[in-house]
């Protein structure tokens, strides 16, 4: 399935599902293991695993398979790798913290550009 396409289903399921501040990141120029990250709050613990397994069903409704699930109940950042796509749910004070965001945004000095070039 083509990333877009899975993008599209996985922000349509997180808004079905109450998520809130959803935030979609192309990360394709910044790495390689994935093209887009989705980060989503969740209200509690178990609204964060509620949105990963139900992104998960909804996927494996068009024949994919996730990755991997990493967090749980109790935890306050649940991550759902689908490959070219993966998704952050997290609790405000976790997503404060992390400022996942900001640490995606920085982009690479020119000067290290050419040299890698």
């Amino acid at each position: 399935m083509q990333a877009e396409k899975l993008l599209k289903i996985v922000q349509d399921e997180l808004e079905e599902r109450k998520g809130l501040q959803i935030t979609t990141l192309d990360v394709r120029d910044k790495t390689s293991f994935t093209d887009y990250m989705v980060l989503v709050t969740g209200t509690s613990n178990r609204h964060l695993n509620s949105l990963c397994e139900n992104v998960s069903a909804k996927i494996g409704e068009s024949g994919v398979k996730p990755l991997g699930l990493e967090g749980g109940i109790g935890a306050d950042w649940v991550l759902l790798d689908i490959g070219d796509v993966i998704v952050h749910a997290m609790t405000t004070q976790a997503r404060e913290h992390y400022q996942l965001e900001k640490l995606w945004s920085i982009d690479r000095p020119k000067e290290i550009e050419k040299q890698a070039s």
